[in-house]
């Protein structure tokens, strides 16, 4: 609906005016772009035919338990959900071995992420995150209106984790005026991952009084021996918080779920900004019994890294360059024809994800599919580029 013109002497009463008087934060940003337009593709070619391989989502699904659960829900939509979600963190406590009070739900971990600027950073503070870290860090940064300190990753040269990060140049950029670091292991876009020896060097030189947040959203999919999450350092560093979700390993990305895990005095605070009933009914009884699906869950990361592994040798062997990557996506590099590359595959259906806002624009990300999907996907790239599987 269109805005009414505006009366003499009124004000014009669009985007501008109210931008105008909105937070300085809030005033240099843009809305979300979330890409192509994927209610309109699939109806251009069907559920079927189109072929999404842009949004990192599990291709394999959530396990059957967790459908049934959702099912289970639907007589209780009348009712408002467990404010608390008490079930839920009590097997999240038990899986990871800390108490409930150590946990706060959030409507995904995008949510989570964003209410720890809030609640601890201001104008006036800095916020340290990496050059190519998760785009919801920046956010997060310009919506608290604090200031963003922005670490240069390691460049592409360098044989040891290109484009991973340099985690003694996060540790040198904080100052007294810091107040979070963002840290995603493994790393969204890049995929790339450090382990312990690195995780504990870098704790080692992070002040007690700057919170450090690890966005570990892909580690259920990290196989790599030389992986290392923070979880097992939360009862050492009062000041580290970790931050996981339902959305990728457990399929459930529809139904927003996410968890941060932390002292219970940070996660006391964080409760007082947490919006009421934030994590709905179905979404907790899902997420619940996917915890119990044990098997589902290692027969997707298992799946997963059979696949990302083939798919990374199939685009090689093309001539293309993969980043290596501990997640269920691939970072590929196609040169100054990207634009045109991901453009032409849009028209046949195949969506990935373009990374110029990430500052990568000779690159896209593809998640990584079934074995039947990825096939489907090296057969357009073939049919576009004339490439041959040497």
């Amino acid at each position: 609906m269109s805005a009414a013109p505006a009366a003499a002497g009124c004000p014009a009463f669009d985007e501008a005016w109210f931008a105008a008087r909105a937070s300085r934060g809030v005033q240099g940003l843009k809305a979300y772009d979330p890409g192509h337009d994927l209610v309109a593709l699939r109806r251009k070619f069907g559920e079927e035919r189109l072929l999404e391989l842009g949004s990192n989502e599990n291709p394999y699904g959530p396990s059957t338990a967790a459908r049934m659960a959702i099912l289970d829900q639907m007589q209780s939509l009348h009712r408002y959900p467990d404010p608390l979600g008490l079930d839920l963190k009590r097997a999240l406590a038990t899986l990871h071995g800390v108490d409930t009070g150590a946990i706060l739900l959030g409507n995904g971990s995008h949510e989570l992420l964003m209410q720890l600027a809030q609640v601890f950073a201001g104008p006036g503070d800095e916020v340290v995150y990496s050059q190519y870290g998760f785009a919801v860090f920046a956010l997060a940064t310009q919506c608290a209106g604090a200031s963003a300190r922005v670490v240069p990753a390691r460049t592409r040269d360098r044989a040891d984790m290109p484009l991973g990060h340099d985690l003694d140049a996060i540790a040198a950029a904080i100052t007294p005026a810091t107040r979070l670091v963002y840290v995603a292991n493994p790393n969204n876009p890049t995929g790339t991952w450090f382990g312990v020896d690195a995780l504990d060097a870098f704790l080692a030189k992070v002040p007690p009084e700057v919170i450090v947040v690890f966005d570990e959203a892909y580690a259920e999919m990290a196989v790599a021996p030389d992986y290392a999450s923070a979880l097992g350092r939360l009862g050492r560093h009062g000041n580290l918080v970790v931050t996981r979700t339902f959305s990728k390993a457990y399929g459930l990305a529809g139904l927003r779920v996410g968890y941060l895990l932390a002292a219970p005095g940070l996660v006391a605070v964080m409760e007082r900004v947490r919006e009421s009933f934030n994590v709905n009914g179905p979404a907790l009884a899902a997420c619940e019994a996917a915890l119990d699906d044990a098997a589902h869950l290692d027969s997707c990361v298992r799946r997963n890294a059979v696949e990302r592994d083939a798919l990374a040798q199939a685009l090689q062997r093309r001539g293309l360059r993969v980043f290596p990557s501990q997640t269920n996506f691939l970072l590929v590099e196609f040169g100054p024809q990207t634009a045109l590359i991901e453009s032409a595959l849009v028209a046949q259906g195949v969506v990935l994800r373009p990374m110029g806002g990430y500052g990568l624009p000779d690159c896209l990300r593809i998640t990584v599919g079934t074995a039947d999907e990825n096939q489907r996907l090296l057969a357009a790239l073939d049919a576009l580029l004339d490439l041959s599987d040497a």
